[in-house]
């Protein structure tokens, strides 16, 4: 017991909570009251993988703010920079407290390749905000697929919520972005 509450105290000092509150002003699964929580291979692998395909993310993300020529396509990529940065942090949390490294994760569900990447960050205008459209669309469907397989296969509740909030967020700005490019 002493060793849960001396760790939960160093994971609230880290995300900056007191005792009670939930990180990121509950915009995120809260931490588990325990830092003991079960894990398996399946909540480390997502965790690690999740945090690639985030970090892309927020690298294409990043682009839209000089490139994009629609104000929705930059709010939307200011949106998902506001969610998944936070949730990178989370995860990197929950792999120190497995006692295990942030990286490298695969992330290759829905991950642009290199090429696609440096054609995003060559386009301007319209022709940027079609392509960031597209491969954004393509890279949350991956993420959903990967959130999905942790649902199923998961062992940590928290993963096992965070991957229904992420399931949730990028099926609605999949929908989105569909009617934008519509």
């Amino acid at each position: 017991m002493k060793k849960t509450v001396l760790v939960l105290g160093a994971v609230l000092a880290l995300t900056g909570c007191s005792a009670g509150q939930e990180p990121h002003g509950g915009d995120h699964p809260a931490a588990s009251s325990s830092a003991d929580t079960a894990h398996n291979p399946a909540d480390v692998a997502f965790a690690r993988d999740m945090i690639t395909h985030h970090r892309q993310a927020l690298e294409m993300s990043a682009l839209a703010a000089t490139k994009a020529s629609g104000q929705r396509v930059k709010d939307l990529a200011a949106r998902i920079e506001r969610a998944q940065a936070p949730e990178i942090e989370q995860m990197t949390r929950w792999l120190g407290e497995w006692g295990q490294s942030a990286g490298p994760g695969h992330g290759a569900h829905g991950t642009m390749t290199d090429d696609e990447m440096v054609a995003l960050a060559g386009a301007s205008g319209q022709e940027f905000d079609r392509m960031f459209l597209e491969m954004m669309i393509r890279h949350h469907e991956g993420a959903v697929t990967m959130a999905k397989d942790a649902k199923a296969k998961a062992s940590d509740q928290r993963v096992r919520d965070l991957a229904d909030a992420v399931i949730t967020a990028q099926e609605a700005e999949i929908a989105e972005m569909r009617a934008l490019l519509a």
